[in-house]
């Protein structure tokens, strides 16, 4: 009989179709059955030896909530008997003018349970308390919440903006699991090294008690970022060279590409788009979908264009363009950039489509983006410099240096494509402009293991957008950050430091950025979660944190518009 290995994962969401995510012990037919009659079913496809589904629901009913059961071969495995939380639900949204839509987002999340294997929460009702090493988890914090009181307000979406596992920062457990597989003097040593070694980290991230059920009722979006794969993956095209000549390299990307794929891509489209998906189909299609898959990831790895990473999704009058800054990089230093081409094309098409109309498509965009557009200013110019410097500008020397302070100071964000920033920087501005712009355009952000809040201010001689512009950055969900980068992060953002960095754009032949921005909240430090609620053309943002009893406190709240 099958058993239910992972999962539930309530994924896509709209008012009258849902994708619900499973993983089975065994090839079956997983079934999702609502209280108010909906349904769908799907057959497992399998990866490496391992089943999973993603299961279509529909004949939902805008407006209500059911709760749902997860079968697998007709036999009842969700919930779970004698489960201490609330029935797992799907909310079919209205959308009305009306109905607020609430968006929490965060990203890295390094998920280590204590020796006992249980959650920390777990743990320290045991033992009395048990001191996690980086601080309460803020998704776990979140799901005691709702679970707490299942009527309270809760988000329409939860999007996790990169590093949902750490491949390259496997926690103590792990690497006792991982010792029994191989000898970890060999390379890649204690971190993972193939497909099944990226599961286990799935396994230890989603099988927490707490995520488990908050991922079971709740929507989610994902994207990966640098540690899902590798710390500075596609930071150069040197470090590209480097780590292709590694014997390990190769099965490391393909197995990550191949279990990104399976455990969070395909669960971000919409039902017809994953029909449409020829990828998806001849998996599914395949008695053994591992080499179909393993070809798709391949193909991604050596042409950024094999792939599209990068996604769209509609909350009534709520866009979200999820940005993939990682695997679609343009890495030649004379012609560097966040996104080749074809996506740049296709992410200015999505953020504007529809926006030509009297009214507009949305009265708020949101750019999902695991790196910030907007940094502290020592660090833009610091990154600007240092592009400059490794393409060669100040000669062969200086690019020799730039190369390797990159690599050591993580200098990869936005602003080291400098053609890149100024390029979403257009994209943010006409987004906000016009006869039909919308209230907001936010760039979420996180990979920065902080929290803040920062708004440009538009040059006096020109066109200014009329819809208000924040960068929006929220990490960790469930990490930490050295004392002293939190000095620097200050730092950054000071008068000083401004004018350190300024000094480093002249050497480097720089441009100043055609525009200025200030931190208008933060930094904030800790474990977080920020939330925008959208009503109409109103919005509002808080920013809680994870607290060492066991709750999430109320960091910031502020009235957008």
């Amino acid at each position: 009989m099958a058993s239910l290995r992972l999962g539930p994962l309530l994924r896509y969401v709209d008012g009258e179709a849902a994708t619900i995510w499973v993983e089975a012990s065994r090839p079956c037919v997983a079934e999702v059955r609502c209280a108010d009659g909906a349904k769908g079913s799907a057959h497992t496809f399998q990866i490496d030896g391992h089943h999973y589904a993603l299961v279509p629901v529909t004949g939902l009913t805008p407006g209500t909530e059911t709760a749902y059961e997860v079968t697998l071969d007709d036999a009842m495995v969700w919930p779970e008997p004698d489960s201490a939380f609330p029935a797992s639900t799907i909310r079919a949204p209205r959308y009305a003018d009306d109905e607020p839509v609430r968006v929490t987002f965060g990203s890295c999340r390094w998920a280590a349970p204590p020796a006992s294997g249980s959650s920390w929460r777990e743990r320290g009702r045991e033992l009395g308390g048990e001191h996690d090493p980086v601080g309460p988890d803020a998704l776990d914090t979140l799901a005691a919440r709702l679970a707490a009181d299942p009527a309270a307000e809760r988000p329409d979406v939860l999007l996790l903006l990169g590093d949902q596992v750490y491949a390259d920062e496997t926690s103590p457990a792990t690497q006792e699991w991982l010792a029994h597989r191989r000898d970890l003097k060999d390379p890649p040593g204690t971190q993972v090294a193939d497909y099944q070694e990226y599961t286990h980290l799935y396994y230890e991230s989603w099988l927490d008690p707490e995520i488990r059920w908050l991922l079971s009722t709740v929507p989610s979006c994902m994207i990966f970022d640098d540690h899902d794969v590798i710390d500075d993956w596609n930071t150069s095209a040197a470090w590209l060279r480097d780590m292709r000549a590694t014997p390990w390299w190769q099965e490391r990307i393909l197995s990550g590409l191949m279990s990104y794929w399976v455990h969070q891509h395909i669960g971000n489209l919409h039902p017809s788009e994953l029909a449409a998906d020829p990828v998806y189909a001849q998996v599914c299609a395949a008695p053994d979908g591992t080499d179909v898959l393993r070809d798709f990831a391949a193909r991604a790895d050596s042409d950024p264009t094999g792939a599209r990473w990068s996604y769209r999704r509609d909350f009534g009058r709520v866009r979200l363009v999820m940005v993939d800054t990682r695997a679609a990089r343009v890495l030649d230093e004379q012609n560097r950039a966040m996104l080749d081409p074809d996506e740049a094309r296709w992410v200015r098409e999505q953020a504007l489509e529809g926006q030509d109309s009297g009214t507009g498509a949305y009265d708020h965009l949101l750019i999902g983006s695991s790196l910030p557009w907007l940094l502290p200013h020592l660090i833009h110019d610091a990154e600007t410099w240092n592009a400059a410097m490794s393409r060669g500008e100040r000669g062969a020397r200086w690019a020799r240096r730039g190369e390797k302070l990159r690599r050591r100071a993580d200098l990869e964000h936005w602003a080291a494509f400098p053609t890149s920033f100024d390029t979403l920087t257009d994209l943010v501005a006409e987004a906000g402009s016009g006869p039909a712009a919308p209230a907001t355009v936010s760039v979420l952000g996180g990979d920065v293991h902080h929290a803040y809040v920062a708004e440009p201010s538009w040059p006096a001689s020109g066109p200014a957008p009329t819809a208000r512009v924040l960068q929006l950055t929220c990490s960790p969900v469930h990490n930490s950050i050295p004392r002293y980068m939190r000095v620097g992060f200050r730092f950054g953002w000071s008068r000083t430091g401004r004018a350190i960095g300024r000094g480093l754009a002249r050497h480097a032949r720089a441009a100043a950025p055609r525009f200025k921005w200030r931190k208008t909240g933060g930094p904030w430090y800790g474990n977080h979660l920020m939330t925008l609620t959208l009503r109409g053309r109103s919005a509002s943002l808080t920013l809680d944190q994870a607290d060492p009893q066991g709750g999430l406190v109320r960091a910031d709240g502020r009235t957008i518009t």
